[in-house]
């Protein structure tokens, strides 16, 4: 029998009212998590083309900085959310840890978050967390607009050990943190602890007792060596920023029992002439590559290029020594003087290195790419592999470019070209897809075997590295293909595409120069290869590829996929470097097990949020090392230049704040500063749209990119600063006239001061960071 329908049922309900941009807002802020459009549209019951609307709604109140849009959707602005990757930093004066959040987009400082006990036992085998710990938190807004929060999970220990110099005392001495902010206070050594450390001493100090109130008390472990050695500089960053460099007892003995792997379950690919093209003092090779020409007549002009990865998941399996320190170390870190690797040797640079002329199992990909270099398919294979030689990348320049060596000229037609022939396919498709083309060329310090500062190059960009580069990239897109399609979870590469507030910033940069920002349309990297090209060989050139830099949001790991805006591709993930990365090793277990190429891969138990937690502590770890080998180069550099104090140098302006200038020099790319209060008695304003510091009478300009001579005034090794004094004269706006008068030591005019102006600003201290991806 047929439902009967009222006449009230049969009519369509009418829509519910169109929210208002203030109940927008009420809800985003009072969400417990970031949401999407999906959720508020569903809260608010919008359908159709209503959504249209709704998008339109939310993109203003986003440009309008009311809203924040990060990785797992919108949130009120400057808000944290439920989640955060923290740095415990110290203690309130109640004595209960105050932490800061790793990453912080809103304004002005990021805020302190007040840990509260955790209630109920302590799981048995987890660590507490301490000061200089870095930690998973479950944060909540307080009453009065601050952070609460409850440790979830402690990332990284800080092992209760500092490191600092020993002043000595009568009654024993104490020790002063290399960065205070480390710990905030100093340690007091009591008599009969000091060990072997002499007064001005760089040693390595554990906590023995940490009171709530008061000083902490320490015993002095290892005498580092004076402040004088370059060798103290890479383990003061080892220390400071907490990177595990001292392998378990355990670790080792499981790299040490490690057998090399069988053929047993593999192809084996070992007469296939697989090379390896790495840097000359590589010590560990786990990538190797071939090209040969398609014979499939359906792909004429076709080549199939073969990138074979060493596969590091035979030898470290989920949840054994090997993997859980390698997680907490997340990658290798890389000092001019030393190498912190994420495995140990055995693995590292043995039984997963592919040596020239040795068994190595591997993990290979097969891509089959047309003559106009686009990818029609590609499979993977996992592998016994024999390298067929090991050749720098300038070894194998030399041979294409004729003059190959006893190394190369046997390879060179049968190996080497086929690789040229390819890679000139993949470029054309390279450049028809448009990847973001910084030219911002990497300095390298080299040192005398002594251990000091030899020289610092800019190494030459050859064909080899981009060959090698381009290679790697589509290996990465192919696993990542592979495992959307098999539905597989992993852990990608992304790059968001730059956030609004900074494309304003930008814009305004831009518009000093005459060049004009678009205002509407998507966002592509061509967008900023155009400008880029606009200026190369300019006088700005420099300077608009230092701001193109830093507009752009920074690559981090992530469970999500949010493509990668720089290179300009959907879908990217780690999978050649297994070594040294340890998103690379998730990869290679993803695609053992949604390839079915052996038992060992990715747990099916693990989930996505356990892989996004992953994901935020390897980007964490990739932060950490960025910042300690940064800060490693500026301490040795610094020392380098001691003994140079009163010498002029060339440089450039790579920062401008409201203290002064950051000078960077052309001779070694060390970063020093020139406090305002040094630039003259004129009153400077700091314009920061326009990156620049300018006379507020004379009109005289320091700007983002500048040419300026410097004097070294003063260095510090330990802290990796320098000082200068500026010797060349700003530049003058337009109408503006510049006062006369008596000069400074260095030539420079000196001004007299503005009636009633407040004096220049002086050096607050504060080291500049520019921002890198």
């Amino acid at each position: 029998m047929a439902r009967r329908i009222s006449a009230e049922a049969a009519e369509p309900a009418a829509p519910p009212p169109f929210p208002t941009r203030e109940q927008i807002l009420a809800f985003v802020a009072e969400a417990t998590e970031p949401v999407g459009k999906r959720e508020i549209a569903k809260a608010f019951g919008i359908k159709g083309a209503a959504k249209i609307d709704l998008k339109r709604i939310l993109k203003e109140i986003e440009e309008e900085g009311a809203i924040d849009r990060g990785r797992g959707g919108l949130a009120a602005a400057g808000r944290l959310p439920p989640v955060v990757l923290t740095d415990i930093r110290s203690r309130d004066r109640h004595g209960d840890f105050l932490a800061i959040p790793v990453e912080w987009t809103g304004t002005g400082k990021p805020p302190a978050i007040l840990l509260t006990q955790q209630r109920g036992p302590r799981k048995a085998g987890r660590p507490a967390a301490g000061i200089g710990d870095r930690a998973l938190v479950r944060v909540e807004r307080d009453a009065e607009g601050g952070y609460t929060g409850r440790v979830i999970k402690v990332i990284g220990k800080n092992k209760a050990e500092i490191i600092g110099v020993y002043r000595a005392g009568a009654q024993g001495g104490r020790i002063v943190p290399v960065e205070k902010r480390s710990q905030g206070r100093e340690i007091l050594i009591p008599p009969g602890e000091e060990g072997q450390a002499r007064d001005g001493d760089l040693v390595s100090v554990s906590l023995e007792r940490e009171t709530r109130f008061g000083l902490p008390r320490g015993r002095v472990r290892e005498r580092l060596g004076s402040l004088g050695s370059e060798k103290a500089v890479s383990l003061i960053a080892l220390h400071l920023h907490n990177i595990p460099h001292v392998f378990s007892d355990a670790t080792l003995a499981e790299a040490d029992a490690a057998a090399p792997a069988s053929l047993k379950g593999r192809e084996d690919w070992r007469d296939r002439p697989l090379l390896t093209i790495d840097p000359p003092d590589a010590k560990d090779h786990d990538d190797a590559v071939m090209a040969e020409v398609d014979p499939d007549p359906a792909n004429p002009g076709g080549f199939i290029v073969t990138v074979a990865i060493a596969d590091v998941a035979a030898y470290v399996r989920p949840g054994s020594s090997l993997d859980r320190e390698a997680l907490e170390r997340g990658n290798s870190v890389y000092f001019p003087d030393r190498v912190v690797p994420m495995l140990p040797e055995r693995i590292s640079n043995d039984l997963c290195s592919l040596r020239e002329g040795e068994d190595r199992p591997a993990i290979a990909v097969r891509m089959v790419i047309a003559a106009d270099g686009v990818k029609r398919r590609h499979t993977f294979h996992r592998v016994m592999m024999r390298s067929r030689a090991k050749l720098s990348y300038a070894q194998a320049q030399a041979a294409i470019d004729g003059q190959p060596d006893a190394a190369t000229g046997p390879l060179l037609e049968t190996a080497l070209r086929p690789l040229w022939t390819a890679y000139a396919a993949l470029r054309e498709a390279r450049d028809r897809r448009g990847p973001l083309a910084l030219d911002l060329p990497e300095r390298k310090v080299l040192l005398s075997p002594e251990g000091a500062v030899d020289r610092v190059i800019v190494p030459e960009r050859l064909d080899a590295h981009r060959l090698i580069e381009e290679f790697m990239i589509q290996a990465n897109v192919a696993a990542a293909e592979t495992l959307e399609a098999a539905k597989q979870a992993l852990i990608y590469r992304v790059h968001d595409e730059p956030a609004q507030e900074k494309m304003q910033a930008l814009g305004e940069v831009l518009a000093s120069v005459g060049i004009k920002l678009p205002k509407e349309g998507a966002l592509r990297p061509a967008l900023f290869n155009r400008i880029l090209g606009s200026v190369a060989g300019s006088e700005h050139a420099t300077f608009i590829n230092e701001v193109v830099l830093r507009s752009q949001a920074q690559a981090v790991y992530a469970a999500e996929n949010l493509g990668h805006f720089g290179l300009n591709l959907r879908r990217y993930a780690h999978f050649t470097s297994p070594i040294r990365r340890y998103a690379d090793l998730i990869v290679h277990r993803a695609l053992i097990t949604a390839c079915r190429l052996g038992s060992d891969g990715l747990p099916p138990e693990v989930s996505l949020g356990e892989l996004a937690q992953v994901g935020e502590q390897i980007s964490a770890a990739e932060r950490r090392a960025m910042a300690a080998e940064r800060e490693t180069i500026d301490r040795l550099i610094a020392h380098h230049l001691v003994d140079r104090i009163g010498a002029t140098f060339a440089g450039q302006i790579a920062g401008v704040t409201r203290s002064g200038l950051f000078i960077k020099l052309d001779e070694t790319g060390a970063d020093g500063f020139v406090p305002i209060s040094q630039l003259g008695a004129d009153y400077f304003r700091h314009e920061e749209a326009r990156h620049a510091l300018v006379g507020e009478r004379s009109g005289e300009t320091f700007r983002l990119g500048d040419r300026v001579e410097v004097r070294l005034v003063e260095a510090a090794p330990v802290a990796g600063a320098l000082r200068f004094e500026l010797l060349s004269e700003g530049k003058t706006r337009a109408g503006s006239g510049k006062d006369s008068g008596g000069r400074k030591p260095g030539g420079r005019p000196f001004k007299a001061a503005p009636s009633g102006r407040p004096p220049g600003i002086r050096n607050s201290g504060t080291r500049h960071r520019g921002s890198r991806r």
